[in-house]
């Protein structure tokens, strides 16, 4: 029997079961992980704290030098001191983790 067989019995709902079923798996393999990634993301920026190293969306490596409400001061070269907000944070330095 096929699969599509069974799908043409069901009449004019037929189409909506295949339908169901591709975005259960979208659901599952890509938007609950992203949803996941994105949490422990939001949890990691919370705990940061002075002296730990982040990668910005611009691709800047810094060490942050101060926290404020919805800002860091980050040190990224010598001297060179920059205030970026928090939702700029992309990720912690994996060399830091480790």
């Amino acid at each position: 029997m096929s699969l599509l067989f069974l799908f043409q019995g069901a009449g004019g709902f037929g189409f909506l079961i295949p339908m169901l079923l591709v975005f259960g798996v979208f659901y599952l393999l890509l938007i609950r992980p992203q949803q996941k990634k994105q949490r422990q993301l939001q949890s990691q920026i919370a705990d940061l704290k002075a002296g730990d190293k982040v990668i910005t969306t611009g691709g800047i490596i810094a060490t942050i030098t101060a926290v404020k409400d919805t800002s860091f001061l980050v040190r990224s070269a010598d001297k060179s001191i920059l205030e970026i907000a928090r939702t700029a944070v992309a990720g912690i330095d994996a060399e830091e983790t480790k």
